[in-house]
């Protein structure tokens, strides 16, 4: 396991220690303030980090069984559309497009917005989750990526997530638990569906496996949200 990321001189890696992390220098880290209340989340990009390019990633790591592409704030360009599957042409490629479908005023009130290189990065994802926020809950924007995808799912929040796959449709409803911190859990869901379909193979039971994981994060604040091993293997015996 590897992260590639453009970081500001003062942020923390703690939270990643034991796990290799290239660095790109930049002014700031991409930082974003979270304000949730009755009519949902609102977000302001306080900083913007400098782009990532394809040749940041180290040769060695070309052959990752996965490859997760995630930016939070179009950190990625059109180049990574263009050599993704030339870099990587064993690994499944999952996509978190969030950094792409969002855009800010000048004083970082962040909105959604058309993501313009959804076409070829759609063609070449083995997988792409995303949440219903993202597009507003716009279902024909939903199906038209379900039908120009592999696999393609759209969490929920509390409700769970919804998988599209082969030109079928099936939900996955999350557990009933206490929330205390949602932020975080899309990005948990992503990453244990990734991880359980690179595994299995079966979309289906990755979608289970990760809305059962994701739901169990909200319960704690911050990164105390990361799922236990004993969590992790708690969902598995469910699914199974």
């Amino acid at each position: 396991m590897g992260v590639v990321s453009a970081l500001g001189e003062g942020t923390s890696l703690k939270a990643l220690d034991g796990i290799p992390v290239v660095k790109i220098p930049s002014p700031h880290s991409t930082t974003f303030e979270n304000i949730y209340g009755e009519d949902g989340r609102r977000q302001v990009l306080h900083h913007q980090a400098v782009p990532i390019s394809i040749e940041d990633v180290p040769d060695i790591w070309r052959t990752a069984s996965i490859v997760h592409l995630g930016p939070v704030a179009g950190e990625l360009g059109e180049d990574w559309s263009k050599a993704v599957a030339r870099y990587f042409p064993a690994s499944l490629i999952g996509i978190t497009p969030q950094g792409w479908m969002r855009t800010w005023d000048d004083d970082g009130h962040v909105v959604p917005d058309k993501w313009e290189s959804e076409d070829a990065f759609l063609s070449e994802a083995g997988a792409v989750v995303l949440s219903r926020e993202d597009v507003l809950g716009d279902e024909e924007w939903i199906e038209s990526m379900a039908h120009q995808t592999r696999i393609l799912v759209v969490t929920e929040g509390s409700a769970g997530s919804v998988l599209y796959w082969n030109g079928d449709r099936r939900r996955f409803r999350a557990p009933e638990v206490e929330v205390v911190d949602t932020t975080g859990a899309g990005d948990i869901f992503a990453a244990a569906f990734f991880a359980r379909l690179q595994a299995t193979r079966d979309p289906w039971a990755a979608a289970r496996f990760a809305t059962q994981l994701a739901t169990r994060s909200v319960a704690r604040p911050g990164l105390d949200g990361i799922p236990t091993q004993a969590e992790i293997q708690e969902c598995l015996m469910e699914v199974f």
